[in-house]
C-alpha cells in the first residue's frame, strides 16, 4: 500500500503544484521517490508531529493540499490536538496518512499498535475517514482524496498487502464495494482485513453452506448506510471484521446504522481487536487472531446452519 500511495501521489504532484508531503522523519526507503522530484514541496520536520500538523495547516491556508505522513498513531494520536483545532477547526485541506494501521507493527509493541485511530479520526468533524483493502484501493483513494474538500485521514498497511481486486472496482468515497454474493451472512471488512473476510467466506461457502456477502467498507466516513441497511434486511446475520478495537471503529459505525432502523434486522457481530489494554507482541498474524475464528463466528451468529 505505501508503494502504491507514493507512486499515486508522485503521479499527481507532477500536474498540480499544489500537493505537499510533511513526514515526522519516517518513510525512508518509501518518500525518497517524491522528495526527488519535487524537494520544493517535501518537508522532512524530525521527530515533531505536532509542528509538522501545524506546518500543514499553514500551507494549507495558502491554497495547498498537504499530506502528513508517519507511523501508526503518531500523525493521530500524538497530534490530535493539532488536527482538531488548526485542521479541522478551519476545514483545512489536510490528509493524514497513517502507515502499519493495526498490527503492522505488532512486535514492537502497544506503542505502536494503531487499534484506536479510526475510533479517534472518525469521531472528528468534517473528517473523511478512509482505509483502503489493497494497492488498488490505495491508488484510488489516493486520488480522490486529493480533490476531497477538507480534512481527510488515510490508513495503510505496510506488509507487502497482496493485490485484492482483479481489476479496478467502481470506487467512490463513501460507497462499499460488493465482492460477493450471499444471501445467509454479510461480512463488511475494511483496511487489509478484505482478503482474510474473503478466505473465511469461501470456507463458509465450501465446508458449511453458508453463503456470505462480503462488502469492502473502504469508507468509515461518510459510512455507506444504504449497503449497510441492505445487509441487516437481506441476510441473517452481519459481522464487520477489522483490525481495529471492537470500540468506536467500523463496528461501531455500522451499529450505529443499524439501531436506526426502524423494519426488523438482522443481529450484528463486531470482529475485531478485544476493548482491552493488551500487554502482547507478536506478528501481525498472531496478534490478529486474538480476534477469534472468524469462520466460527459466523457460524454462531447464524446458529450453525444455512437455513
Amino acid at each position: 500500500m505505501r508503494t502504491a500511495f507514493i507512486k499515486t501521489l508522485c503521479q499527481a504532484a507532477a500536474t498540480d503544484e499544489r500537493i505537499w508531503l510533511l513526514t515526522g522523519d519516517l518513510g525512508f526507503s518509501v518518500l525518497e521517490a517524491f522528495r526527488e522530484r519535487f524537494p520544493d514541496r517535501y518537508v522532512n520536520v524530525g521527530v515533531a508531529e505536532q509542528n509538522m500538523t501545524g506546518v500543514a495547516a499553514g500551507l494549507a491556508s495558502c491554497g495547498k493540499v498537504v499530506f502528513t505522513y508517519s507511523i501508526a498513531n503518531f500523525p493521530t494520536l500524538r497530534c490530535l490536538e493539532q488536527i482538531r483545532n488548526d485542521v479541522c477547526y478551519h476545514a483545512l485541506p489536510v490528509k493524514v496518512v497513517s502507515v502499519g494501521g493495526g498490527f503492522a507493527y505488532g512486535a514492537q509493541g502497544y506503542t505502536h499498535h494503531g487499534v484506536e485511530d479510526l475510533a479517534v479520526m472518525r469521531s472528528l468533524p468534517d473528517m473523511t475517514v478512509v482505509a483502503p483493502a489493497d494497492p488498488v484501493e490505495t491508488e484510488l483513494a489516493t486520488r480522490m482524496l486529493i480533490d476531497t474538500p477538507g480534512p481527510c485521514y488515510l490508513r495503510l498497511g505496510k506488509s507487502r498487502e497482496p493485490v485484492v481486486h482483479t481489476e479496478r472496482p467502481d470506487y467512490a468515497i463513501g460507497r462499499a464495494i460488493r465482492m460477493r454474493e450471499g444471501k445467509d451472512a454479510t461480512l463488511i471488512s475494511t483496511g487489509g482485513m478484505l482478503q482474510h473476510t474473503l478466505g473465511a467466506a469461501e470456507t463458509l461457502a465450501s465446508k458449511h453452506g453458508i453463503q456470505t456477502r462480503v462488502l469492502s467498507m473502504h469508507t468509515l466516513k461518510p459510512l455507506d448506510a444504504e449497503a449497510v441497511r441492505d445487509a441487516a434486511r437481506q441476510t441473517r446475520g452481519v459481522a464487520t471484521v477489522e483490525e481495529h478495537s471492537v470500540t468506536g471503529g467500523l463496528g461501531s459505525a455500522v451499529a450505529d446504522v443499524i439501531a436506526g432502523m426502524d423494519e426488523p434486522h438482522a443481529p450484528l457481530h463486531m470482529y475485531g481487536a478485544p476493548d482491552r489494554l493488551d500487554p502482547r507482541v507478536g506478528s501481525q498474524a498472531y496478534l490478529r487472531g486474538l480476534a477469534g475464528d472468524l469462520v466460527g463466528t459466523v457460524r454462531d451468529l447464524l446458529g450453525g446452519t444455512s437455513a
